[in-house]
């Protein structure tokens, strides 16, 4: 077909989709012969969707457009240009041309030229397809090639939900419209491609001058006539600076190619070429599914690294899930569960709050593309009529009857429930009177199997290991004013939705169960993950009570103190200014008043974080009064404020939710409200703790193990002199201080030990002198004088760090003593991430075992104090909550004293002895 009016041609950023797929999938390598494949897995997964979302439609044309080589034309008008890009990752330079044999598997145009970026063969390729008389679509959301929207030609942002950007997303994004946005891109700079353009002027104040001038040439013409007499000086001065920086960003859209747009012709693969190719790379599922889809048998792959676990499974096809109406037709399903002895569960609520939620229906999976819903609360009205008809939508089972039917089989010790996040569920239906166990959880085993790898939500799951995108959310329910929760959504969509949902969880544990083992996170999961689901659960449900007006009162006093504190720094910058704009922070900081240091980022505005305003804190009184407030403020918005909105109307308690994966290395995270925050060194930070009140007739306990990660240092380093101090009782911190400095117990000073202190803890998360420097308020020089003296004192640590980063770089993961595998992906990385990556890797194993030990307490806890009148209410990093009756209090803390103390054997027995520590209060401050 010749291109021309009517023809619709898309053209594919390859090296966006590339670097997606890299770091979006875990590495992966062919088992033949240890070659890494993750990235081309990924990318043909992405190829595969863009076919199936795209070509038959309205798309005439197609091609995928690459970069070739680093060096082009721009590197030669500029040789700074993109100097500051990181090389690319080693395990993924193989990886580049397979994903070029991989488009042409799939029958699409590859191109690339050298000496030219991939934005330019797409400016060119988009011009002559508009001159052509046909339209375009750039699939990427590089910003660069914004100035080539209009007139025929949009972008599609593929990575969020295939969202078209066009003329008025390009005028919201540049505040200029797509034919001057390389006049913007010129002043603003971009510093991703180390481009300079005019210092100090960012995307706002670019757009700006633009509209008001016109275009960049006339603004630079007339720049002596800007009366902002930095911004005038800054144009003049920079002027050949900023027009080089409009020749770097501006797309060449006349190159002459050795291709035509004839030649982009949308062509159906050739399923031989194809399926050998998939073969070749052992993409064993990826395989199978493309053939059924083609039609053609599969040929023969060898067995695969990441897809071999994975059971023979149907396409997915929402059509086929049932409409389950009536108690006949859901006892058919009850039928085939009991004959199966397990089944995927999920449920459908009106809200995430799951003590707030109302249950809308449930699904049920018992083989890989059979599942059902059944609709409960669905409402008659229109989807988008949220006060209208509220009465009940037809072909719904009676609630309660349905929950008659389903709680002997929830509760049956026989059958399995499987759910993806299944606390969730299993809170929804405690709070209708159902005891769900026992339970499986997908995303439980993937956190078990893939620590740091990537998220373990279900889409993330289902695109990585099924090569499914689930049915968006987002669609159904609306956003903005306009949403609505599900019991809104219209059954036969809940339907597809929904048992969509369950069919996912129940392939995703087909493909995870047997994983568990061969990757030897059985003990992980069985032991440290999945029981931990009914302790959470039940702390959650319990929550803790909140007094509401002591809370009112701790923001009416930070807001006084927080006006106080304003009037200091009017009078210190003379005059006011606006204290929580970071951006007038910084003018007063740098402009106004002088000081060194400032920087400013792509926005053109000054960094104002906290390590700047540290480091600045020691020269002027502003910048500490500064961060004064905004501790203050913090705690007023995040807590004194939010916490009110959290109080539960029917419990009068606040009820946290904790996430089990939230951490890498096995920290709990909380969230609604955060729990896990709340400041404890201030003394404003520890008042917090005082609205977290006991019921009447109990008390609140807190016990908190003594300094748990030092002692885990000491044992993994085999630090004697360490070791001894903790068998001997003796203050940790005073003993290093006095093993460091040479100065007796006797004579230790409070400062002294205070930078000890510093340095024992900045020591386990790979604090370097820098930042010691800053926690101490020393000299940089002095602060990395204590770490040098601390490793000649402690060698065993350094032994540690330099083993731990070893093991990490040949295994790309790290350990804790209790075998939770945490991956470090990064390990091997170059640049500013490497640091990180390293002090990471060090940290985790501690961390983590730590994190590991209290989650062993948690488990045991609830039989160890079932006798008692007490409930475990929270968690806090080293730390558990109870409430019980006030004359019990010493026996709750003896049962759980024991049970803390002793919760790492038999797997681990240390060398030093984990020690809890006790409080008892009427309020959380006071317990703790």
């Amino acid at each position: 077909m010749a291109f021309g009016k009517g023809c619709h041609l898309h053209l594919i950023d390859g090296s966006a989709f590339i670097f997606r797929a890299y770091h979006a999938l875990p590495p992966l390598t062919r088992k033949s012969d240890g070659l890494p494949v993750g990235a081309v897995s990924g990318f043909c997964n992405m190829l595969q969707r863009y076919v199936e979302g795209n070509v038959g439609g309205d798309v005439t044309h197609v091609a995928v457009i690459f970069d070739k080589g680093s060096h082009t034309f721009r590197n030669d008008m500029y040789d700074q240009y993109k100097a500051n890009r990181e090389a690319m990752p080693e395990d993924l330079r193989p990886q580049m041309p397979l994903t070029r044999d991989a488009t042409k598997a799939f029958n699409i145009a590859c191109e690339e030229i050298e000496g030219f970026e991939a934005d330019d063969i797409i400016a060119t390729l988009a011009v002559q397809a508009r001159d052509a008389g046909g339209r375009c679509t750039i699939i990427s959301s590089d910003k660069d090639m914004m100035q080539l929207v209009g007139g025929g030609v949009v972008m599609m942002d593929a990575m969020k939900g295939n969202k078209i950007i066009d003329v008025e997303d390009v005028e919201e994004k540049f505040g200029v419209g797509p034919n001057r946005v390389i006049d913007v891109q010129a002043l603003a700079g971009d510093t991703a491609d180390n481009v300079p353009g005019a210092p100090g002027i960012g995307i706002k104040t670019a757009a700006l001058l633009i509209n008001e001038y016109g275009d960049l040439e006339t603004l630079l013409d007339r720049a002596g006539e800007i009366t902002q007499p930095k911004r005038r000086q800054t144009l003049i001065d920079h002027r050949a600076q900023i027009e080089l920086s409009k020749r770097l960003v501006t797309l060449d859209d006349k190159m002459d190619l050795p291709f035509t747009l004839d030649d982009l012709e949308v062509r159906d693969p050739e399923p031989d070429v194809l399926l050998e190719f998939l073969s070749q790379m052992e993409f064993r599922t990826m395989t199978k599914r493309i053939s059924d889809k083609l039609g053609v048998a599969a040929p023969a792959v060898a067995d695969v690294a990441v897809a071999a676990d994975a059971p023979e499974q149907p396409a997915f096809d929402a059509e086929k899930y049932e409409w389950v109406k009536d108690a006949a037709a859901l006892q058919v399903w009850i039928d085939q569960i009991y004959a199966r002895g397990y089944v995927a569960v999920d449920t459908e609520t009106t809200s995430l709050n799951e003590m707030r939620a109302e249950l809308v229906g449930v699904s049920l999976c018992v083989t890989a593309g059979e599942a059902c819903y059944i609709p409960l609360t669905h409402k008659s009205g229109a989807a988008d009529d949220l006060f209208g008809d509220d009465a009940l939508a037809e072909g719904q089972m009676d609630f309660e009857e349905c929950l008659a039917i389903l709680k002997p089989m929830l509760e049956d010790d026989s059958i399995l429930k499987i759910g993806q996040n299944m606390k969730y569920d299993a809170k929804i239906f405690k709070r209708v009177g159902i005891d769900v166990d026992p339970i499986d959880d997908t995303m439980l085993m993937s956190y078990a199997m893939n620590a740091g790898l990537h998220r373990h939500g279900m889409d993330v799951l289902s695109e990585q290991y099924l090569g499914h995108t689930p049915i968006p959310i987002k669609p159904l329910l609306g956003a903005g004013k306009s949403a609505k929760t599900f019991n809104r959504v219209p059954v036969e969509d809940a339907v597809r939705y929904a048992a969509e949902d369950a069919d996912i969880t129940l392939r995703l544990w087909e493909v995870f169960k047997p994983q568990l083992h061969r990757k030897q996170v059985t003990s992980v999961y069985e032991t440290m993950e999945r029981p931990l689901v009914p302790v959470l659960a039940k702390m959650e449900m319990h929550g803790i009570k909140v007094d509401r007006d002591t809370l009112s009162r701790m923001s009416n006093a930070f807001a006084q103190k927080m006006a106080g504190l304003e009037d200091e720094l009017y009078e210190l910058a003379g005059g006011k200014f606006n204290v929580g704009s970071p951006a007038q922070v910084g003018e007063i900081l740098f402009d106004q008043m002088g000081l060194e240091g400032g920087k400013k980022g792509k926005n053109g505005k000054y960094a104002t974080g906290a390590d700047v305003l540290e480091d600045l804190a020691t020269e002027h009184d502003l910048p500490g009064r500064v961060l004064d407030w905004r501790q203050l403020s913090k705690l007023k918005s995040t807590y004194t404020d939010a916490l009110q909105t959290h109080i539960n109307a029917e419990t009068g308690r606040v009820h946290t939710s904790y996430s089990i994966t939230g951490a890498n290395t096995g920290r709990l995270s909380s969230t609604d409200p955060n729990l896990q925050n709340i400041p404890i060194r201030t003394d404003e930070g520890r008042k917090i703790r005082e609205a977290f009140i006991a019921d009447e007739g109990k008390v609140l306990v807190a016990l908190d193990y003594s300094q748990i990660e030092l002692r885990i240092l000491a044992h993994v380093a085999n630090i004697d002199a360490l070791k001894q101090a903790f068998r001997d009782g003796h203050d940790i911190h005073a003993m290093t201080a006095s093993e460091m400095f040479n100065v007796p117990l006797d004579e230790m000073t409070p400062d002294v030990r205070r930078q000890a202190k510093a340095i024992n803890f900045g020591v386990i998360y790979g604090i370097s002198g820098f930042g010691l420097a800053r926690n101490l308020r020393i000299p940089r020089a002095e602060a990395q004088g204590f770490i040098d003296r601390y490793f000649e004192r402690f060698p065993g640590i350094r032994t540690y760090m330099d083993d731990t980063v070893a093991f990490a770089k040949e295994h790309n993961r790290v350990e804790t003593l209790f075998g939770r595998k945490i991956h470090t992906p990064e390990i091997n990385a170059k640049g500013p991430g490497a640091g990180f990556a390293k002090r990471a890797a060090i940290n985790a194993p501690i961390q983590g075992t730590a994190a590991d030990v209290i989650r062993r307490a948690m488990i045991r806890m609830d039989d160890a104090i079932a006798h008692l009148p007490a409930k475990m209410l929270l968690q806090v990093h080293d730390e558990l909550v109870f409430e019980v009756d006030k004359d019990a209090a010493e026996d709750l803390i003896a049962a759980a004293r024991d049970v803390m103390e002793n919760a790492a054997n038999p797997v681990v027995k240390f060398d030093v002895p984990l020690v809890v520590d006790a409080g008892i209060g009427a309020t959380w401050a006071e317990a703790h």
